[in-house]
């Protein structure tokens, strides 16, 4: 009984800290935006930019716009495009729901061990119902980040998922505590915690 009576302080606790509004400069409380990648690069027909041709495959894949030769190019091809790029790419193929694609992208990306790759592969893991999986890849992408506000927002999405509200509250009151007061990780979590709704960006 005491025990319940001080989890239910300390979540109301922390779900009673004040909202400041979505961190200046901060893009993260924002639905990525639909770009050729998502809207006309589903297709059997895609560009190789090493053998500078089309290749066509037995079904559609999603490939990632390249806006510089204005082509969409293999998901597995990539490599060469920016990494921030590739990054964008992977959060408007996830949100869109094409998790193989995301998966293929983060392949791409040049530092595997990078915490925001992590996070994604979490991310990915989560939605697709690999719910041990995800937080392996969220723990480490806080071990290697212990700041990652993002990944612990997500990590404790995947705790409520679970039913594990302690959990998530733990993530929560981490996010607090490191800064994130206000931005899109704390809000998006505070909502799951309250309502049982996780987001998929």
């Amino acid at each position: 009984m005491l025990r319940t009576l001080i989890l239910t302080t300390a979540i109301a606790s922390a779900l009673a800290l004040p909202t400041t509004g979505f961190a200046a400069g901060s893009d993260d409380n924002a639905k990525p935006k639909k770009t050729e990648t998502t809207q006309n690069c589903l297709n059997v027909r895609q560009w190789d930019p090493e053998q500078n041709a089309y290749v066509r495959f037995s079904q559609p894949v999603n490939g990632v716009w390249d806006a510089k030769i204005g082509k969409c190019v293999r998901p597995d091809k990539t490599s060469y495009l920016d990494a921030d790029e590739l990054y964008k790419a992977v959060r408007e193929l996830a949100y869109a729901g094409r998790y193989n694609e995301a998966n293929t992208v983060l392949d791409q990306m040049p530092d595997q061990a990078e915490d925001r790759v992590l996070t994604y592969r979490g991310f990915t893991a989560r939605k697709t119902g690999q719910l041990e999986l995800a937080n392996v890849f969220y723990q480490q992408a806080i071990d290697a980040n212990p700041d990652n506000i993002l990944a612990r927002s997500y990590m404790g999405q995947g705790k409520v998922v679970e039913g594990d509200t302690v959990a998530a509250m733990i993530q929560l009151r981490e996010i607090q505590e490191r800064g994130g007061a206000g931005t899109w990780a704390e809000a998006s979590l505070r909502d799951a915690i309250e309502t049982g709704t996780t987001y998929n960006y």
